[in-house]
């Protein structure tokens, strides 16, 4: 499924919103633009998948001990005149380590919805920013085929959310309320050319269902 590439403008606009370079300001009004501007929302994608994989370089992180740290927060020692420094930089490392051990405890967030028949499985995960779906189980479509996704209100027309292809799609779209229904249907190399499924439908799952 194809449409208007972004602008140079809207292409750079895409890869500093992914960055995350931008003022707060202008951030809030790009996630607005993105839920309804379907070619910038797709230039954001591709950004976030081209730079997606930059994390692959660095190696897991062991959990700090942070009793020391959270004692000396607690029960703080009054440093000599001479020696502020050491508080700041104290306060920053304790910071830094409470961060990183929230994200080293945290328990791995459930899926939104697993789309699945005999031989052919998708996992859908969303953060309230991003939907990323994942083949888990059976193959690609045939050649000449392609597996795309599609998002539907209820009593809405469905919407199209990408292509799934062996990589993981991931895509900026707000996480579908409990009542919506994610599919999968079967389209022509390219994606559907008029805007709504024209292959059977092979796999669907009602969100909160």
């Amino acid at each position: 499924m194809t449409g208007p590439l972004p602008s140079e403008d809207d292409d750079l606009l895409a890869a500093e919103y992914v960055l995350g370079v931008q003022d707060s300001e202008t951030r809030a009004a790009l996630e607005r633009r993105i839920a309804h501007d379907a070619p910038f929302a797709a230039a954001v994608a591709g950004w976030e998948n081209r730079l997606g994989g930059l994390n692959d370089a660095f190696a897991p992180v062991a959990a700090p001990d942070l009793m020391p740290q959270i004692e000396a927060r607690l029960f703080p020692v009054a440093p000599r005149p001479r020696r502020r420094w050491i508080g700041w930089v104290g306060g920053a490392a304790l910071a830094a380590s409470l961060a990183l051990a929230v994200m080293v405890l945290a328990p791995p967030q459930a899926p939104l919805a697993i789309l699945a028949a005999a031989d052919l499985a998708y996992e859908v995960r969303a953060d309230g920013q991003t939907l990323r779906i994942t083949r888990i189980a059976g193959v690609a479509a045939p050649a000449g085929q392609v597996h795309e996704l599609w998002v539907i209100a209820p009593g809405a027309a469905p919407v199209s959310l990408g292509l799934l292809a062996d990589a993981p799609l991931q895509v900026t779209y707000p996480t579908p309320p409990a009542g919506w229904t994610l599919a999968v249907s079967v389209e022509p190399a390219g994606g559907s050319p008029t805007g709504a499924p024209t292959g059977p439908v092979i796999l669907a799952q009602e969100i909160g269902a």
